[in-house]
């Protein structure tokens, strides 16, 4: 019963938002709150690391409307993580294709920017950016979870 009072005596504790982004939304139809579709089109898993912790209960993007679905039926956004492989190139266009109209598209870290370590490997056919249209980057390798957070804020202007 001690731990009960506690809660009931300490309340909600968290730590107040920074203040909102100025920048508008790319699209304005997804303001206020975004589904968001992953991506591995071959990262080296370092950028899913930093996801994790973004939408983890220190950095908590749901709070600020972005939300990870597991659909591209579901989502408005796609979250790109690494260089697209020849094996993903297909499956990173139907997904693409499948997540319905509004849509942002966001390369996260520098390999999906610009294929980073892995540019001009055999395997990879390109950065994001030459698969399907970008609307949001995000540099970093690994971007740090701040940066992916204000990256999200800035689709969903909270």
């Amino acid at each position: 019963m001690n731990l009960w009072k506690k809660i009931r005596k300490t309340g909600r504790v968290a730590e107040p938002a920074p203040p909102r982004p100025k920048d508008k939304p790319p699209k304005p139809e997804l303001a206020g709150s975004v589904q968001i579709r992953h991506v591995d089109a071959g990262s080296c898993n370092g950028c899913e690391l930093e996801i994790a912790s973004v939408f983890g209960p220190v950095h908590d993007a749901e709070r600020y409307g972005a939300r990870l679905v597991a659909s591209p039926r579901h989502a408005d956004a796609l979250l790109v993580t690494g260089p697209v492989t020849r094996n993903m190139e297909t499956a990173l266009r139907r997904t693409y294709e499948a997540v319905p109209e509004p849509k942002v598209v966001i390369a996260l870290g520098d390999c999906a920017r610009n294929c980073g370590v892995f540019a001009g490997a055999y395997g990879v056919a390109g950065a994001v950016g030459d698969v399907v249209p970008v609307d949001v980057e995000v540099p970093g390798c690994p971007p740090r979870p701040e940066d992916i957070t204000k990256a999200l804020r800035g689709l969903t202007g909270r």
